[in-house]
């Protein structure tokens, strides 16, 4: 895989104000601007839409909505499914905010690799079966696949949410790989090793 993006990531004074706006704001929370922020910038009003989406799914508080799913889980979704679609900018990237939600340095590789094997609760299981089953046969999936989740006390919302993380990071997925965006350096070590003080 190429170590250059196919599509140069524009400048960021160049991009709209409330482009620059987010970003800038992303920055100052990370002490970087993830790739995938510049790189999808390049089309301002996909770029609104995908983060508005994004957001309503990962950080569903700012839509008013609440989810059965934590923080954790939602990221433990997206690097599991962008892993069986070989997206190395989404693994790296959620795998990073996985460790730091689940307080598990080893976590995000044990589910990129293998979630069956991995250390995570028989619900996180059950959760990513329905997730992997919506990645590669969503047309196969069927009443039992939601009952093996209200087993372990998710919803029919929960389920939505679920199917709909995976779905829009199918896309991310994608996106990532056809442009040859490549993941921050900084992602690699978040999570692994306590900080310093």
């Amino acid at each position: 895989m190429s170590q250059t993006p196919r599509y140069p990531l524009p400048d960021l004074n160049t991009l709209p104000e409330d482009l620059k706006t987010k970003i800038l704001e992303v920055q100052e929370k990370a002490g970087f601007v993830p790739n995938v922020f510049l790189a999808l910038a390049r089309r301002p009003a996909e770029w609104r839409a995908f983060f508005a989406y994004h957001d309503a799914l990962m950080t569903p508080e700012t839509v008013g909505r609440t989810s059965g799913l934590s923080k954790g889980d939602r990221e433990m979704i997206v690097t599991t499914t962008s892993a069986a679609n070989h997206c190395l900018y989404c693994v790296v990237a959620h795998g990073a905010i996985l460790r730091i939600y689940e307080k598990k340095p080893l976590v995000a590789d044990q589910v990129a690799v293998n979630y069956r094997k991995a250390d995570i609760t028989p619900r996180q299981r059950a959760m990513l079966d329905f997730a992997m089953k919506v990645c590669l046969r969503s047309d196969e999936i069927e009443d039992a696949d939601f009952e093996a989740l209200h087993a372990h006390g998710f919803s029919d919302e929960d389920a939505w949410d679920i199917a709909a993380i995976t779905a829009f990071f199918g896309l991310s997925n994608r996106m990532a790989s056809f442009s040859g965006m490549m993941p921050n350096p900084e992602f690699y070590l978040m999570g692994r090793v306590p900080k310093s003080k």
